[in-house]
């Protein structure tokens, strides 16, 4: 291996790092910018919030792992549990995503079919934690959009970040 080289799992755990810290990062630093909040129906949104995670399912399922619990502590050390409830099923639609990009390698594909597992997971969690099902279905539809929304940046950082995730592939001579 050619000097300054990182191997896979080196590169794996440098970019999961980055991608954690900056998933707990972003509920701890950017609430009162990035966040809209209100607590009577569980709901919360912060913009970006979920661009690590989705950037996290192009390196591998452990990356996006790794972005979901960071998300989780990061949101239920600010907005408790409900909120960090939600942020858990970040783990569940990384991995799944991750899964899906593992067989495709098309990232559009991966949050694709993490958009209703995320969507009909926070809902749930919304209406287990309040007892209302109604708040349930709203956390669900403003999920959707958000989703929608951090897809979109995503997918347009994809192809700037890409370099650092994936291994440089050996150059013909």
């Amino acid at each position: 291996m050619p000097k300054g080289e990182l191997t896979v799992q080196s590169r794996e755990i440098t970019v999961g790092g980055l991608l954690a810290a900056v998933s707990l990062l972003i509920p701890l630093f950017f609430r009162s910018t990035l966040q809209i909040v209100i607590p009577t129906i569980g709901f919360s949104a912060t913009l970006a919030s979920h661009v690590p995670t989705m950037l996290a399912m192009a390196v591998s399922p452990m990356v996006a792992l790794g972005a979901g619990v960071a998300s989780t502590i990061g949101f239920w050390i600010t907005l408790g549990p409900i909120v960090g409830g939600r942020a858990a099923t970040h783990i569940v639609w990384g991995v799944l995503g991750a899964l899906v990009y593992q067989r495709t390698h098309r990232i559009l594909w991966a949050l694709a079919v993490a958009l209703p597992i995320h969507a009909v997971g926070e809902g749930l969690v919304v209406w287990y934690g309040t007892g209302t099902f109604h708040n349930g279905l709203i956390v669900m539809g403003t999920t959707l959009l958000h989703h929608l929304v951090d897809s979109a940046f995503t997918l347009a950082l994809v192809p700037l970040v890409r370099p650092a995730m994936e291994p440089r592939r050996a150059q013909a001579r």
